[in-house]
Formats: structure tokens, C-alpha cells, sequence
């Protein structure tokens, strides 16, 4: 065929040589103007105040908290949440998993789970809490102001929730809870915490949620330090030694919080689906700068036919990603909960 093509004095031939593969995420049959337009301002921001200072951080070992601000005001952590407590009065998967997959593009994975330990707090309490509670924390939280966590992992386990051994017993109109967390994420800089413990009897049908400030008597946390990775993402063990909370902290009802944890689960394994989306656009165009300089043989390690085959083959899994998150976040938008889909993803 190439043969034919130069007799005929085939215009487009020269070009056909010199071409070098180029990669662009597909067509998200989703979009929007308004998605479109969010979009573009995280990737500025991100290009502006986060990449050009993440290796630095992560090394660090934190991240400035005026960074916390800074995307607090972009209202990100606002979807879902109430206007009257500081959130955005309307919620999009769309829009959330955007956030997720652009942050995860910065350069450094500790980053984006520094930021966004409050949000696996957010759903819980802005769903179970009560109304003097959302009030004083949902703002202070959403504007990034201040942060939150989830802490549910314990030093015997973690993913085995229904053997959590932190406890919770009633004293007349207080909690009095004992026990500890680790490896809580944004351990050392939140200043409220959803603490899962024991109420009942062994099993899932005894776990309940509680709301706990960091300056409460009996409460105190040391760091894990220097981790294999994501260094700039704090994370931390807590100590519960009789510390008593009101009676009013209870999220939800008693002895039913397995149920909220699991549910709690589904959108922040959405948020990470997102991210692994962004690291892998990521290692994409960076394999394939990687390839156009690199030369091997006398050619550019692009021109070699079996690495085109290995970059079409992971431009191929990162479209089957995307397609797959936007049916789960189109589902979610509908009012369910794929939680397969989600699992499988």
C-alpha cells in the first residue's frame, strides 16, 4: 500500500511519517456547559497553586492550610450539603467525580487525600447529625476553615468493620467511649471527628456513630510518620480514654451505624475511582513524552510498533474507565446507589 501511495504522489505520505501519536480523552457524552466550565477552573487551579508546589509538600510532610482555604472557596466540598450550612444547595456526581479526577492529575497522591479526608465526614454528619451540630461544624468544614474525618480503622483492622472493639457505653445523659483509631486520614489537623464504636453486642447490629471535637477531655492522637508514600497526606492514631460525649452527639440511631458506614463507603469509593482516573491519564502522557524522546535502535522508542501497542492498550483501559464512571455517576444522579458497579469499578 505505501508503495502505491508514493507513485501516486500520495499528498498526506510526508505527514503520515512524521506523525507522532497524540492522546485526548474521548467525548463525555455527559458534559455540560457548566461541567465543561468546572472543569476548567479546577485545572487551573490545580496548575496553579498545587502543581508547581507538590513534591515540595509531600517531602514536607504537610500542606499549607491556607490550601485547605483556598479550594474550600472553589465550594467543592459544598455538594450535597445545604446552603444554610454552607454547601451548594445541589448535588452532581458528575461534578464530584471531576473534582476528584483533576486533583488526582496534580502530581502527588498524598495531596488530594490531605484535602479530602473531611469528605467521607461530610455525608454522615450533614445526614445524621443534628441541626446545632451541622450548624456549628458543616461551615467551619465546607470552607475548609477547618477540618474533619472519618475514624473508623482500628489497630486490630480496618476493612472488618463489624469487629470494631472501640466502645461506647450509656452514662445518664453522656456517652463515655473508650478505645482508639488508626490510620485515620487528616488525623492530626481535623478538629472533628465521626467516630464509630460499639453500643451493642458483637457484630454488625451493635456499631454506632458519634461526633467528637478534638477538645474534648480523654481525647488525644499521635502521627504516623514518614510513609511509604503520600507523606503530605496526615494521618494519625486516636486515643479515647473516658471521654464523654452528650447524649445529642449520637449520629443517627443507636446501634445502627454499620449500616451508615457501609452506605458512607459507596460515594467515597466513587471519589477514588475519579482519582485512579486522573493518575492514569497522568502516567499516559508521561509514557508517551517518555516515548517520543526516547530513542532506541536510531528511532524514537514511539516509532517502534509494539510500544504504540502498549499505549493504545492503555489509552483503551482508561476510556473503558471513564465510560464506566460516568454510568455509575449518571445512576447516582437518577436517585440510586449502584453499589455493584461501584464495587466492580
Amino acid at each position: 500500500m505505501r508503495a502505491s501511495l508514493e507513485r501516486n504522489g500520495w499528498p498526506y505520505l510526508p505527514a503520515l511519517n512524521e506523525r507522532q501519536p497524540e492522546w485526548e480523552p474521548m467525548k463525555n457524552p455527559f458534559d455540560t456547559p457548566e461541567r465543561t466550565a468546572f472543569r476548567r477552573t479546577l485545572e487551573d487551579f490545580v496548575d496553579r497553586e498545587i502543581r508547581p508546589f507538590a513534591d515540595a509538600w509531600d517531602e514536607a510532610g504537610a500542606i499549607p492550610w491556607d490550601l485547605h482555604r483556598k479550594v474550600g472557596a472553589l465550594g467543592v466540598w459544598g455538594f450535597g450539603i445545604e446552603q444554610q450550612y454552607g454547601g451548594l444547595g445541589m448535588d452532581d456526581c458528575f461534578m464530584r467525580a471531576t473534582y476528584n479526577e483533576v486533583f488526582g492529575m496534580c502530581g502527588a497522591g498524598g495531596v488530594p487525600a490531605a484535602l479530602n479526608g473531611r469528605m467521607i465526614s461530610v455525608e454522615p454528619i450533614q445526614r445524621l447529625a443534628n441541626d446545632e451540630i451541622k450548624s456549628r461544624a458543616l461551615p467551619e468544614i465546607v470552607s475548609g476553615r477547618k477540618g474533619s474525618s472519618l475514624a473508623i480503622t482500628e489497630p486490630s483492622g480496618g476493612s472488618d468493620v463489624a469487629s470494631m472493639q472501640t466502645r461506647a457505653r450509656p452514662d445518664g445523659d453522656h456517652y463515655v467511649i473508650n478505645g482508639s483509631k488508626t490510620f485515620i486520614t487528616g488525623g492530626m489537623t481535623s478538629d472533628f471527628f465521626v467516630v464509630g464504636a460499639r453500643t451493642g453486642g458483637d457484630g454488625l447490629a451493635g456499631i454506632s456513630l458519634f461526633f467528637v471535637e478534638t477538645d474534648t477531655a480523654g481525647f488525644s492522637r499521635s502521627a504516623l510518620d514518614r510513609k511509604m508514600g503520600w507523606r503530605c497526606s496526615d494521618q494519625a492514631t486516636l486515643y479515647f480514654d473516658d471521654l464523654r460525649v452528650p447524649a445529642e452527639n449520637l449520629m443517627g440511631e443507636q446501634d445502627l451505624g454499620f449500616i451508615a458506614i457501609m452506605e458512607n463507603f459507596n460515594l467515597e469509593r466513587v471519589a477514588l475511582i475519579a482519582g485512579a482516573l486522573g493518575m492514569m491519564r497522568v502516567c499516559l502522557a508521561e509514557s508517551i513524552d517518555w516515548a517520543q524522546s526516547r530513542q532506541t535502535f536510531g528511532k524514537p522508542l514511539i516509532r517502534h510498533q509494539v510500544i504504540r501497542h502498549k499505549i493504545a492498550d492503555m489509552s483503551a483501559r482508561i476510556d473503558a474507565l471513564e465510560a464506566y464512571l460516568n454510568q455509575i455517576c449518571w445512576i447516582v444522579n437518577s436517585g440510586e446507589m449502584p453499589v455493584a458497579e461501584i464495587c466492580k469499578a
